[in-house]
């Protein structure tokens, strides 16, 4: 091995609890693809949520979420850019359908919520990198041995 290999650098214990965040949104989110899975397929709700005996409002809604929430639990979990957007995406229509169309897919306050409170979470880590990486740019640093 080269004395001179590049180092990685270590990460903050902002960047640290980031991704522990990342992660723990990324489980609940598997949890969320599992139970719309578990509907659809007949296993939860004693079979009434089986995707053929629901109203077309639901089988979009339960369809789409279905597959945006594992996909957005394995790209926050691998905490690639893609993850967060869709997140996004699956929050929101489950903040649409509990919040603007309550009466077709009934009201659910604790649901938005959480996304709420995750989003904004999710918002101050952001800032919080952000001048953190702000700070470490204006550090003076010297790269002779």
């Amino acid at each position: 091995m080269e004395t001179d290999s590049p180092t990685i650098p270590k990460r903050t214990l902002a960047d640290l609890l980031f991704i522990l965040f990342l992660r723990l949104v990324a489980v609940s989110c598997f949890w969320f693809g599992l139970q719309y899975w578990a509907m659809l397929v007949g296993y939860s709700l004693v079979g009434a949520g089986r995707f053929d005996l629901l109203s077309l409002p639901w089988k979009v809604a339960s369809t789409s979420l279905a597959v945006l929430f594992p996909v957005a639990s394995l790209g926050l979990w691998l905490t690639v850019s893609w993850g967060p957007v869709i997140w996004v995406l699956a929050a929101g229509g489950q903040v649409l359908m509990y919040g603007l169309l309550p009466d077709i897919f009934g009201p659910n306050k604790l649901i938005i919520l959480l996304h709420l409170m995750v989003a904004a979470v999710y918002c101050i880590f952001r800032l919080l990198l952000w001048l953190e990486k702000r700070r470490q740019r204006r550090q003076v640093s010297v790269d002779l041995p």
